[in-house]
């Protein structure tokens, strides 16, 4: 299934948004053996950079960082696909400045949930940043009419056990970015919740 064949944003309701940076995951993917869903920011401002794109995109290779860092052995989108890991956005085009509207966030969200409701077999969810977190609570107001998340830094909130129904929540740390590479303890943390994510998937 390429999951961009499946929804679509038609309207483009949102004011701090780039249009012309829209995407959602192309890829070929096998939906009914994706464990992990991991859901990161923004796409890229140039769609070269895009996880899914060819020639080594610059997500990627960050991406890749950080499941190597977790003890994977991955050089590919192929290898991550292959483990049962699917990667999206929580908002599906770019943004226009560093922060993104609580608006823009619940518009996109009910994306975000027709994309979830395309993976049957998902026991993990991986929220990559404050957008994604924001955008997984409020795909649970929608629906559970509470949070899931609890608010809080990111640091001390990632320990805590959050559940999306019986499946499992990590919220972390954005793995895109130069900073990525620099904040070593960031890095880290990111490494220990991707590992955390794939003992649970190895244990059901």
């Amino acid at each position: 299934m390429r999951v961009n064949k499946c929804i679509q944003c038609k309207t483009y309701p949102c004011a701090d948004i780039k249009k012309e940076c829209y995407k959602v995951p192309d890829a070929e993917s096998d939906v009914n053996k994706k464990k992990i869903f991991m859901i990161s920011e923004v796409p890229s401002p140039d769609s070269k950079d895009f996880f899914y794109a060819p020639d080594n995109p610059s997500y990627l290779q960050t991406t890749l960082q950080a499941f190597n860092d977790a003890g994977c052995s991955f050089f590919s989108i192929d290898n991550i696909l292959r483990a049962g890991v699917y990667i999206t956005t929580a908002i599906k085009c770019g943004k226009t400045g560093y922060a993104i509207s609580t608006n823009t966030v619940q518009h996109c969200s009910v994306l975000l949930e027709q994309e979830i409701a395309l993976f049957p077999d998902i026991q993990v969810f991986m929220c990559i940043g404050d957008v994604a977190i924001k955008a997984m609570n409020e795909i649970a107001k929608r629906t559970m009419d509470h949070k899931v998340i609890q608010s809080g830094s990111t640091y001390k909130i990632r320990k805590e056990k959050f559940y999306f129904g019986s499946k499992r929540i990590f919220p972390s740390y954005l793995q895109t970015g130069k900073n990525y590479l620099i904040e070593k303890s960031k890095r880290k943390m990111i490494a220990e919740d991707i590992k955390d994510a794939f003992d649970i998937i190895n244990l059901a």
